[in-house]
């Protein structure tokens, strides 16, 4: 493909995209395909001779597009949003056409650069204090593949400072802590370090909040075994429930134990700490305190395009000193006189992504106010459903609403008699209904043993007739689990 073959399929795909928008709500939300339906309409190997480009193009939209959920459609209510914005897109194809490795400073000045302003502009935002800033120079951030990833560089650098102050301590010894509503990345760090992993109990009449004592009585225990506890994960905004740890109660805690790194994960609530009416809900002034790292994914309900998690810690040394190898091959100049942060020592990989230039482009084209009006607007629809909610006589909530989350189950006033395990048999009934649909996607959870469902508002595209016909759905489904279960069940 020459320059005005490039310039050409440009446009077309530009345009293409732009169709695609244009016409999402008229889409099913979920793929409509079989498994393997891809195999079986392409060819079994790649192609002896190039094809035009035309055609590849045209197989896109073919074979392609029918095996898309579409993320962005103002119906999709699942798992969490995957933020798509043009202003992303655009930074997005800007990078990927000058491609650089990104592993120092001098590989592109620019993409480190770059990477170091946005993150303290996103600190900035969100009321991070400045010990979390790059300009500090003593902490700082960096831009993450996932908020799974950010999880397991903040467990390294966590458990490379508690091996130094205490080198004679068994790694078999060694306990990460999560909760029982904490993501899975938690397991996960645990799984790829070899690392011991206790889940913490959370309880509903504490909102799936962990409480204070609960960490004290698992850290007495621990060390009274022999055990070296050397961090917890804890959350603003679980991924069942939107629970939020009480980082108060763990810090105070946790001043006894001062080797006790405090991760907090914020996948997707950190965001809305854009907003300064939610900063006492998401725990900002104890984050700003106590935390040693912090995460939000700003590819989730931050207006940029996958991928996009940050990270920021209270001090990078703890960063480079776990993570810093530097062969002669990698030094430079600026390097070595530390007048520069080389990311790739900020991270597991030595290559890394231009990142930072899609972050550049949607905050400058946004601004602060564009975020705060995006945030507020998806939890003030949400308002709205969790009001019907609260109103009917068919559902009842699971978890308290909280922000743009709102869990729920099939629990009829007209069968009060009905157990948990019959409750949780007729909501797979209706949540099996609602995934049989091509038009709204939302997902189930469990919660302690009580089979519920999420809705979660995020799509940009998303408005108040979206909210209302959703409800519709939701509403005619779980009227017609009714009647179905009386038909077998009885009244």
């Amino acid at each position: 493909m020459d320059v005005e073959q490039f310039r050409r399929a440009g446009y077309q795909a530009i345009d293409r995209i732009c169709d695609y928008y244009i016409s999402l709500r008229d889409k099913p939300v979920s793929s409509q395909v079989e498994p393997g339906y891809l195999r079986k309409a392409l060819p079994a190997s790649a192609p002896v001779e190039g094809e035009d480009f035309q055609l590849i193009a045209d197989d896109y939209q073919k074979y392609i597009i029918p095996g898309l959920t579409h993320w962005q459609h103002p119906s999709f209510f699942a798992y969490f949003p995957t933020a798509c914005t043009f202003e992303g897109i655009l930074g997005e194809l800007y990078a990927s056409s000058a491609p650089t490795p990104g592993f120092n400073w001098s590989a592109s000045p620019a993409c480190t650069e770059l990477e170091a302003v946005v993150m303290d502009w996103t600190a900035q935002i969100l009321g991070l204090d400045k010990a979390f800033h790059n300009i500090s120079e003593v902490g700082g951030g960096v831009i993450q593949t996932t908020a799974s990833d950010s999880a397991l560089i903040a467990t390294v650098a966590a458990r490379s400072r508690y091996i130094r102050e205490h080198p004679h301590v068994a790694m078999e010894k060694l306990v990460l802590y999560t909760t029982t509503q904490t993501h899975s990345l938690g397991k996960k760090a645990g799984l790829v370090l070899g690392l011991k992993v206790r889940a913490l109990e959370v309880t509903a009449e504490d909102d799936f909040a962990l409480r204070g004592e609960t960490l004290e009585a698992a850290l007495k225990e621990d060390v009274d075994a022999g055990l070296h506890p050397f961090i917890i994960v804890a959350t603003i905004g679980t991924t069942s429930s939107g629970a939020v740890d009480r980082l108060d109660e763990i810090a105070d805690v946790a001043k006894n134990y001062p080797f006790l790194w405090l991760h907090v994960d914020a996948a997707w609530a950190g965001v809305a700490l854009v907003c300064p009416e939610y900063r006492e809900a998401c725990q900002l002034s104890a984050v700003n305190t106590y935390a040693d790292s912090f995460c939000t994914n700003f590819h989730k309900w931050g207006l940029v395009n996958f991928d996009a998690s940050c990270l920021w810690v209270r001090h990078r040394k703890h960063l480079t000193d776990a993570l810093d190898i530097t062969p002669e091959f990698l030094r430079s100049k600026h390097g070595d006189a530390g007048t520069v942060i080389d990311y790739r020592n900020w991270h597991l990989g030595l290559g890394r992504r231009f990142r930072s230039l899609k972050f550049w482009f949607v905050l400058r084209s946004r601004g602060v106010a564009g975020f705060q009006k995006y945030i507020a607007d998806c939890i003030q629809l949400n308002d709205k459903f969790v009001e019907r909610i609260r109103e009917s006589d068919q559902f009842s909530f699971v978890a308290k609403p909280f922000l743009a989350l709102t869990v729920f189950r099939l629990a009829p006033k007209s069968l009060p008699h009905l157990t948990t395990l019959e409750l949780n048999a007729l909501n797979r009934s209706f949540y099996a209904q609602l995934a049989a649909r091509s038009d709204i996607a939302i997902t189930q959870t469990d919660l302690n043993g009580v089979f519920c469902v999420r809705l979660v508002v995020g799509a940009e595209k998303t408005v108040e007739s979206d909210i209302d016909r959703a409800l519709d759905v939701i509403g005619e489904e779980g009227r017609a689990t009714l009647r179905e279960w009386e038909r077998t069940w009885g009244p």
